[in-house]
């Protein structure tokens, strides 16, 4: 008997819940996915906690909390991760920074996130990746892949940003692009990057808007020859999100995303 596998792919997907995963992949295989149709705590198999009030180096005011339903939880099939007005260890706000590291890594791909940004001056929400060796490099020689940064005080627009020994903030060069976005406080939207061993495309709802091509000089330039891991979390205040201040009237802020998905 022959098989038509387009179709035995549609059943496997239908039966598994994830048939929008497969008729999107556009050739490639999905490796990797939390769709959240699940309640609870986020899928401890998938994600981990980094906590702490140390400011990540940008003077940010929040606590990263370990696991907890007031920072970071699943519900209705979305992940939700929030900014609280809320004392914890000589800080006033806690939030969650979500990370795959160690569950969960890749070189090259598409990696997409559906997601509902957080409203408030103040706030700075994040989706991102850093380098897998970033333990024993260091941050900027490991690589930072931003792949949604959105600030509070400019409510329409996200940025799209690469960090490297070369490219970086800190020495005013990093590379990026901001890009307007419709209602993110009210409406889901598509963040992605296309990454190949050539470019790193950055997405919003599908359609390029920034590439970083690769210029084949050294690894301070593209270090994107390894593996990255996932990153998903809240900042409140700091270098860049905390620019004009804080809105103490936004709290709690949330960001929901409703999947992640990695393909090959």
């Amino acid at each position: 008997m022959r098989f038509n596998c387009s179709w035995i792919l549609f059943v496997v997907c239908l039966f598994s819940g994830v048939t929008a995963q497969c008729q999107n992949s556009k050739g490639r295989k999905l490796v990797w996915s939390d769709e959240f149709n699940y309640s609870g705590m986020p899928d401890s198999t998938k994600w981990s906690y980094e906590t702490g009030g140390n400011g990540w180096g940008n003077n940010e005011l929040q606590y990263y909390t370990s696991a907890n339903t007031t920072n970071a939880k699943v519900k209705n099939g979305m992940l939700h991760i929030s900014a609280v007005k809320q004392q914890k260890e000589n800080r006033s706000y806690t939030s969650a920074r979500l990370v795959s590291e160690n569950k969960g890594a890749w070189k090259y791909g598409k990696i997409e996130i559906k997601a509902r940004l957080p409203r408030g001056r103040g706030l700075w929400p994040a989706i991102w990746m850093l380098g897998e060796n970033h333990r024993k490099t260091g941050w900027p020689e490991c690589g930072e892949i931003d792949i949604m940064e959105h600030v509070g005080y400019e409510p329409d627009t996200i940025l799209g940003t690469i960090h490297t020994g070369k490219y970086n903030h800190i020495i005013g060069t990093q590379k990026g692009k901001k890009i307007r976005i419709d209602r993110p406080y009210e409406d889901f939207h598509v963040y992605a990057i296309d990454w190949t061993a050539e470019k790193l495309d950055f997405l919003l709802d599908d359609k390029v808007f920034y590439t970083v091509v690769n210029e084949h000089k050294t690894v301070g330039e593209w270090p994107f020859d390894q593996r990255f891991f996932l990153i998903l979390n809240i900042a409140v205040g700091g270098n860049l999100g905390g620019k004009k201040g804080v809105d103490e009237s936004i709290f709690p802020g949330t960001m929901v995303v409703d999947y992640v998905r990695v393909y090959q």
